[in-house]
């Protein structure tokens, strides 16, 4: 008896129905203790901080975002540091402006990187300025006429109405880096464009006075902002775009104010700003100092907040 006994619990443990049951019982016990991990974020290299933002907007949780630069460093001018050479390593996407705004620095992190996925011309990266109508493309390019862009002027985050395009375009890419998560990138879009056009609405109508106000500029940093809004740049600080103004320049600038007067001398955070408060000085108008982008001012805190300030501030100037 006892040997059938063992002969029976012996065949029983040994078969592959019983095998197999006793499998399943341990993978359940083994998930309800330790359950399977989040699928991980998509990693996204921003080189500026308008788009970071907006990949955070669209993206939510499913991406982790890192930017390479802050609100008060000019983007044309990084270093490309070990430490953006490790983050561009591990990145999956990245998004730049494009149109020769990081190419002092960005093609070389991104070689460097060793990230195939990364590369341009794949799927892992993104430039901005592919998905709007660029501006002041110049008809002959000579690097004797200064810091001269091939494709146009790059500042395209200064016009909200240019993040349209842009976001549905990242929407869509991070969907074909990350299918399992595409409804979630296309419902982060919705949403943030939809809350963008009620603001804009709101900013154009806030802006109203702007349109066709007289303006210097200290860099050309702000077409976009000037076609949006309709004011008027009626001289620029900077004889050749990137090169400091000599005292020369400014004094014709402060001579010409007599024949075209304008009502503020505009710049970004970034910029070095005694060129224009010598104009404002001499030509007894207010210098206006604008984010350009998030954290070039306090108030510049996200997307929404950096043209609720730069409006503000156009109308305070005009005020002044």
């Amino acid at each position: 008896m006892n040997r059938l006994s063992n002969r029976f619990f012996t065949s029983a443990f040994a078969s592959p129905l019983f095998r197999g049951a006793c499998a399943a019982v341990a993978a359940f016990l083994v998930l309800g203790l330790f359950p399977p991990p989040a699928a991980a974020a998509v990693e996204v290299f921003a080189t500026v901080p308008e788009w970071a933002a907006l990949a955070q907007e669209i993206g939510g949780d499913k991406v982790r975002v890192y930017s390479a630069t802050q609100g008060l460093q000019d983007p044309h001018r990084i270093d490309a540091k070990p430490s953006l050479i490790a983050r561009a390593r591990s990145a999956q996407l990245v998004v730049a402006t494009g149109a020769e705004l990081e190419v002092g620095w960005l093609p070389v992190v991104v070689r460097e990187s060793g990230n195939a996925r990364i590369q341009p011309g794949q799927p892992g990266y993104f430039e901005a300025a592919r998905y709007v109508a660029m501006l002041e493309v110049p008809a002959v390019l000579d690097r004797a006429h200064g810091d001269v862009h091939a494709g146009g002027n790059p500042h395209v985050q200064t016009d909200p109405r240019n993040l349209f395009r842009i976001g549905e375009a990242l929407a869509a890419r991070l969907a074909e880096l990350d299918p399992p998560n595409a409804a979630a990138y296309q419902a982060g879009y919705r949403d943030f464009a939809g809350r963008l056009r009620n603001a804009v609405a709101r900013w154009e109508k806030e802006a109203a006075p702007l349109r066709g106000v007289p303006i210097l500029v200290q860099h050309k940093a702000f077409p976009y902002l000037q076609n949006w809004l309709g004011l008027t740049e009626v001289g620029c600080l900077e004889a050749k775009p990137g090169v400091e103004p000599s005292s020369a320049q400014l004094a014709g600038i402060v001579a010409q104010q007599a024949a075209r007067p304008a009502k503020m001398v505009i710049r970004a955070a970034y910029q070095y700003d005694a060129p224009s408060r010598w104009i404002a000085e001499r030509a007894r108008i207010p210098a206006v100092t604008l984010p350009f982008t998030i954290g070039g001012t306090p108030e510049a805190k996200d997307l929404f907040w950096l043209y609720d300030d730069t409006v503000r501030r156009l109308l305070k100037g005009l005020q002044e």
